[in-house]
């Protein structure tokens, strides 16, 4: 039977998983991947400091374990609780050991700590659906199983998300970082279908248009991949000190314009299986929702381009993509039904 609040509250995750790739992305569109140094805290603080006079050593100031400083351009973590005197004792800090990073920003600090906050709260909902899975496990054992997928996926990005930032934002990490969230929405939007999906009404079946839906799909993955690798071009740009947006794509690497070509590619699949499905009335209506995600797509991709990164832009074409790849999941379970 159809739990109606255990759909609610997979949608509600589902949203919240959406919201961490959000603000994943305006993490790295500010570049403020490393505005927190160490995990799970933030510079040793839950509630991260403010102005950087916080994290400098002061006399006859008490120190809890863990509580880092910056001194001589490195990190310090203390070692035990303790109140410092008129000189500086080395004793009572341990040099952190895990990068070598050692620069405080608050506006980067920030942007950093709300995205991880939103990647607590998606924690917080997956662990609420998989207790509320239970309810399954006599009907349907399979909700529970693909609940503890969903959460051990997200306790698996969270883990990422420190090898990135132990590894001072490594483009291979970063990129794994991204599969793995967009993992974790197709598993959600699976564990949905699971419980709802004998309340979709019946559809004509079409074996070229279900085929297609994967390879929609595998191509959506593979231009997220080449997209954060153009990102990744514009980071090193970035950090040899390059910030004025006119220069970042004057001469791109190879990758752009395979990025860029590929988008083509990308639109006539899904305009393919636009009108398949308007032609032979298979009544899958999310492929409308797709196809207008793509153009919205395409368009945030012209505007970096000729117009030079306007605000936003960069964060929406990921969000967008994201968005539409679990759209393109959602249509293959459909459209597999006969």
């Amino acid at each position: 039977m159809e739990n109606k609040s255990f759909i609610r509250w997979a949608k509600i995750t589902l949203v919240l998983v959406y919201l961490v790739i959000i603000a994943g992305a305006t993490v790295r569109m500010t570049g403020s991947g490393m505005g927190c140094p160490d995990w799970p805290k933030c510079f040793g603080y839950y509630i991260p400091p403010t102005q950087v006079e916080e994290l400098l050593w002061k006399p006859n100031h008490e120190y809890n374990k863990g509580q880092v400083i910056i001194k001589d351009n490195s990190l310090w973590v203390a070692n035990t609780n303790f109140t410092s005197k008129e000189v500086y004792n080395p004793t009572d800090w341990e040099k952190y050991t895990k990068h070598d990073y050692a620069v405080f920003n608050p506006y980067h600090t920030w942007v950093e700590y709300i995205n991880r906050l939103f990647g607590a709260l998606s924690g917080l909902g997956c662990l609420i659906l998989f207790i509320l899975s239970f309810r399954y496990w006599k009907t349907k054992k399979s909700v529970v199983f693909w609940s503890a997928v969903v959460l051990f996926l997200l306790g698996f990005n969270a883990w990422l998300g420190a090898t990135v930032v132990y590894s001072v934002l490594n483009p291979v990490k970063i990129t794994t970082h991204m599969i793995a969230a967009l993992l974790n929405v197709a598993a959600l939007v699976y564990l949905i279908y699971l419980v709802k999906h004998k309340s979709f009404k019946s559809k004509n079946y079409d074996s070229v248009f279900y085929k297609f839906t994967w390879v929609a799909m595998f191509l959506s993955l593979v231009q997220i991949g080449l997209g954060t690798q153009v990102r990744q071009f514009i980071d090193d740009l970035t950090q040899n000190g390059i910030t004025d947006v006119s220069l970042w794509l004057e001469n791109p690497d190879l990758t752009f314009y395979i990025h860029r070509t590929f988008s083509f590619v990308i639109f006539f699949v899904n305009l393919f299986l636009y009108l398949r499905n308007k032609r032979l009335k298979l009544g899958v209506s999310k492929i409308n929702w797709v196809l207008l995600l793509l153009l919205i797509e395409i368009l945030t991709g012209i505007l970096m381009y000729y117009i030079h990164f306007p605000f936003g832009t960069q964060a929406a074409h990921l969000v967008i993509a994201a968005i539409m790849y679990g759209l393109q999941f959602a249509i293959i379970l459909e459209a597999k039904q006969k």
